[in-house]
């Protein structure tokens, strides 16, 4: 089965590659460039690539166009971060741009799987959650805060410890996806990496994206990493989408995992309606019994003000 995936924001840092590899996909058969500037360019030159999917791009007043009979929607659209800024910072212009997008999605695909990157995701999913509501479309199985590129990071990380090989590395990270809400519970996979190390790893997963703000010195934050962990995310959907079975992925999701919170992400099963089945957060050190706390109590305002925003 193809799909038709729009990315929202394909013409900005993490949208240009996002789309480039989501172009090489043989499970989009459509892929719908969307950006307020450049995209007809960025659709233009991605065309020419010798791969099946066709690419179209729209400008700014022809999101609709963009969006008419997706199948998944990627939102990597807003502005990134720059050094000394943290991911909340950036809430205000964000939040407006998600939750005009997500409006937009209940127009015109309120039945497509939604996948959310813009930051903060731990108040973005949630208004895009409301804005759903409010028009009478929200489907839970349906929306997604990709935090891949936390698992993503975390496989690195723990695979140069072990000077092992990325690709046989898998590790859950439960929680959110900023600094301290960010839990990767390494210990789970069954690794023997000492307590020291794995408190030193555990934060750099934490706080990896900082690492990029700062490397960049000004133009940027983490979007080629990013984009490689938004299309892995995006692949799994199309997998789930065509019928695959025991396709699992870390996403924040609205979820009881965690009773004090209404979003979590956790390990989710994902089928040909979106989330199957949410898995619990399962047995945890001290250590990330504690990380998991801080992480609660962060996150519980985090979604508060995303639900205050998205209820405007």
């Amino acid at each position: 089965r193809f799909a038709k995936v729009a990315v929202l924001g394909a013409a900005g840092g993490i949208g240009q590659p996002l789309s480039t590899l989501l172009k090489l996909s043989p499970l989009v058969s459509e892929l719908a460039c969307y950006d307020v500037v450049n995209a007809a360019g960025v659709a233009a030159d991605l065309s020419h690539i010798s791969t099946p999917a066709k690419v179209t791009g729209y400008a700014r007043d022809e999101a609709a166009k963009a969006l008419a009979g997706a199948d998944i929607v990627i939102i990597p659209a807003g502005v990134p971060r720059k050094p000394g800024m943290t991911r909340d910072d950036l809430f205000n212009t964000n939040a407006s741009i998600v939750k005009s997008l997500a409006e937009e999605c209940a127009r015109t695909c309120p039945k497509a799987m939604i996948g959310i990157i813009s930051n903060p995701v731990n108040s973005t999913v949630p208004i895009a959650a409301e804005v759903l509501k409010k028009a009478g479309v929200f489907d839970p199985r349906k929306l997604f805060g990709v935090t891949t590129l936390d698992i993503v990071r975390a496989k690195t990380f723990v695979a140069a410890e072990l000077k092992a090989n990325p690709f046989d590395i898998n590790v859950t990270v439960v929680g959110g996806h900023s600094g301290p809400t960010i839990v990767p519970l390494i210990t789970q996979s069954g690794f023997k990496i000492a307590d020291e190390k794995l408190a030193a790893i555990t934060h750099r997963i934490q706080y990896g994206g900082d690492e990029v703000v700062k490397a960049k010195n000004g133009t940027g934050s983490a979007t080629l990493s990013m984009a490689y962990a938004g299309a892995e995310f995006a692949f799994s959907l199309l997998k789930a989408l065509r019928g695959d079975q025991g396709i699992v992925e870390c996403t924040f999701v609205e979820s009881n995992v965690d009773p004090r919170v209404p979003f979590f992400s956790s390990r989710v099963e994902l089928g040909k309606n979106g989330v199957e089945k949410i898995h619990p957060v399962g047995n945890v050190t001290p250590f990330e019994a504690n990380l998991l706390e801080a992480c609660v109590v962060e996150l519980a305002a985090n979604i508060k003000k995303g639900v205050e925003f998205g209820k405007r």
